[in-house]
């Protein structure tokens, strides 16, 4: 099972980004979760140079520009040569704020470009009863893959985050039928999408209201790979509660 801690802003001093780093690593290192943590960008450097532990590093976003006059701009070079390994691209709440589909291609392109393992954000708004919210997803995936080579769609992980579930408690969230219906739906469109069976060893993370409550019900069948977590993956026990509850 693999679980990307998304740290976003709630992470507001180092003594603090010390503490969840510590803490990722002790729960890695007593079970076989893999997990990645991606905190904020000034932190990157710090906590990746200091890893001695099996825990990995994401980016929470990359600049869609390659350098320059681009103040302010996080450019996939600069969070490589800090440590990341991932990156996390088209997160919902960067779409929020107006990222389209073509900034999101440009992203993914320059984190493959740098060798980042882009983990690729998509979802839909709401679901309706005629299923326009599956061709809204197909769209975001096909955009995001289509101007890439082959062998870098391979490189790419889904992270399916339904906006109307975030922020839900479990009960109203997702529940694991649908989940694995999406991850199937998932599935057959990297097939159609990459190379030969290369399809098959690609992941499917999900993330939307994730609890300890029904974190394993979402794991169990429903072919998902992982879970992209937020606000609970700064909460330390309710972080630790996740972990143990799929280890």
């Amino acid at each position: 099972m693999f679980i990307v801690a998304n740290w976003k802003a709630y992470v507001e001093s180092l003594a603090e980004a010390k503490k969840l780093a510590e803490l990722a690593k002790r729960l890695a290192a007593k079970t076989r979760v893999s997990l990645v943590i991606a905190p904020p960008a000034p932190l990157l450097a710090f906590l990746a140079a200091r890893n001695r532990s099996s825990i990995g590093f994401a980016a929470q976003d990359v600049s869609a520009e390659t350098g320059g006059a681009e103040t302010g701009e996080v450019l996939a070079q600069i969070s490589a040569s800090a440590g990341a390994t991932y990156a996390i691209i088209g997160h919902s709440e960067r779409r929020a704020r107006g990222e389209s589909d073509e900034v999101v291609a440009r992203k993914l392109a320059h984190a493959l470009a740098q060798g980042l393992i882009p983990i690729l954000c998509v979802g839909e708004h709401e679901r309706d009863a005629e299923g326009g919210y599956l061709t809204f997803v197909r769209e975001q995936v096909s955009s995001a893959l289509e101007p890439l080579e082959p062998k870098e769609r391979s490189r790419v992980i889904l992270a399916y985050e339904p906006v109307w579930a975030i922020g839900k408690t479990s009960a109203d969230a997702i529940v694991p039928a649908d989940l694995g219906e999406m991850v199937l739906y998932l599935r057959k469109l990297l097939a159609e999408l990459l190379p030969g069976k290369s399809s098959a060893r690609s992941q499917v993370l999900y993330g939307g209201s994730v609890e300890p409550s029904d974190i394993r019900a979402l794991a169990g069948g429903t072919q998902v790979d992982g879970f992209l977590v937020g606000h609970a993956s700064v909460e330390p026990s309710t972080f630790a509660a996740l972990v143990k509850a799929v280890a």
